[in-house]
């Protein structure tokens, strides 16, 4: 959903809209604005939130979304998932940027929170070159240890329905303003 209060989008909305759904098709909410941001990030009353900045790149496709997605297949999953999308919703990324303190921008991200405190960040460094195994693997310890929401996100049934967005950000156009 495109958000025209703020500054605008890197790209095209409708190209983006399929790596969206890949992760609202798991149990993510988007989080459009730096209000959403802080809602969500700051009044869960004890509970465990997961925030995914989403990209348009290689990694995010290859390996980050259908990693995230994977592990929420887990037994224990966090309590609430929340996604903000790079270069889309600029200014609801940067929102969560300032509550994940010492590490720079990096997108796609996985942080985890709880009570505004954040517990754990996967850097895209952590991402590429890594195979959706790999971390999803990496996030299931995460959620081992640190979450204690029954998963899955979704049924296994629904899981194999999940279509995973596979375009790289270089073939896709940017947004023109009218």
């Amino acid at each position: 959903m495109l958000n025209i209060l703020s500054r605008p989008p890197m790209y095209d909305q409708q190209a983006v809209q399929p790596m969206r759904d890949e992760l609202i098709a798991v149990g993510f909410t988007e989080l459009l604005s730096p209000s959403d941001v802080e809602n969500a990030i700051t009044n869960n009353q004890d509970k465990t939130v997961l925030v995914m900045i989403n990209s348009v790149c290689g990694c995010a496709a290859g390996s980050a979304r259908p990693g995230i997605s994977l592990a929420l297949q887990n037994d224990i999953i966090p309590d609430k998932l929340y996604t903000v999308f790079a270069g889309q919703e600029r200014d609801a990324v940067d929102k969560v940027r300032e509550y994940i303190k010492g590490f720079p921008p990096s997108s796609p991200s996985i942080g985890l929170f709880k009570n505004g405190e954040l517990l754990y960040f996967m850097r895209r460094l952590d991402i590429e070159g890594f195979t959706a195994e790999h971390i999803a693997n990496n996030l299931k310890q995460v959620f081992n240890e640190l979450c204690s929401a029954k998963g899955p996100s979704i049924t296994p049934e629904q899981f194999a329905q999940v279509m995973h967005a596979k375009a790289c950000g270089s073939k896709i156009p940017l947004f023109k303003q009218n």
